[in-house]
């Protein structure tokens, strides 16, 4: 598993500090985006930075402190929205899930968000809010495209695991009825609704469900009960 959200202040010399990226793994830079505020967990916006997006990793620099920054791979981002709702955060940004291998149920992750010695292993939310929110649908459609080229990894026991189910399985599962788990509405849209009026997240629940091409059937669920819970709770911290 991706390492979560760390610490990252590895900025190239020449140039205006670019981050260093893992160019002999094939690491290439998608997108930079100026006047970028990061959230983390329920903590204060740090002052607006650089935000640069690889088809690896998110990654954001202090424009005013070269020894901060941040960065998250994608295979550790569970979920990316875009958030406009401003019961949700008073900012148009967009929203992330971070993987961090600790028990989610637990509270020492919120604890360890708040407090003045940031743990950033624990931390499971970032939003990242760009002083101009009309960037905020290119940003996205960039977090999809990278999260494409970053599916998940399948276990080694994936074939034993009863989730997993090949074609043949999934056709009688499908003849069996509508009582299996799995049937969900053959229309989406409707089942999550409406509650803002209109269709936006909507659509982003249904893209980001689709942002990862290999996932196993239990995390499948567990993401789209992520993306039902912020279309039906709307204050999201």
């Amino acid at each position: 598993m991706a390492p979560g959200l760390r610490q990252f202040t590895e900025r190239r010399a020449e140039g205006d500090g670019q981050p260093v990226l893992d160019t002999d793994a094939g690491e290439e830079l998608m997108l930079v985006r100026r006047e970028v505020s990061i959230v983390i967990g329920n903590r204060s916006p740090e002052s607006p930075g650089t935000l640069y997006i690889s088809t690896k990793k998110v990654v954001w620099l202090s424009d005013v402190d070269r020894t901060k920054g941040y960065a998250v791979d994608f295979l550790s981002i569970s979920l990316h929205a875009v958030s406009r709702d401003p019961e949700a955060y008073p900012s148009p940004c967009i929203y992330t899930q971070i993987e961090t291998g600790e028990d989610e149920d637990g509270s020492e992750g919120s604890d360890s968000e708040c407090s003045d010695a940031l743990d950033l292993s624990k931390v499971t939310e970032m939003r990242l809010v760009p002083s101009d929110p009309s960037q905020l649908d290119t940003l996205f459609q960039v977090f999809c495209e990278c999260a494409e080229l970053n599916p998940e990894p399948i276990e080694d026991d994936a074939e034993e695991n009863n989730w997993i189910f090949s074609a043949d399985q999934l056709a009688d599962e499908t003849a069996e009825g509508e009582d299996s788990e799995w049937n969900f509405s053959q229309n989406p849209t409707s089942s999550i609704g409406h509650s803002n009026g209109d269709h936006d997240l909507a659509r982003t629940v249904l893209e980001v469900c689709h942002s990862k091409s290999m996932i196993t059937g239990s995390k499948m669920q567990k993401r789209w009960n992520m993306n039902m819970n912020m279309k039906l709770r709307p204050a999201i911290s």
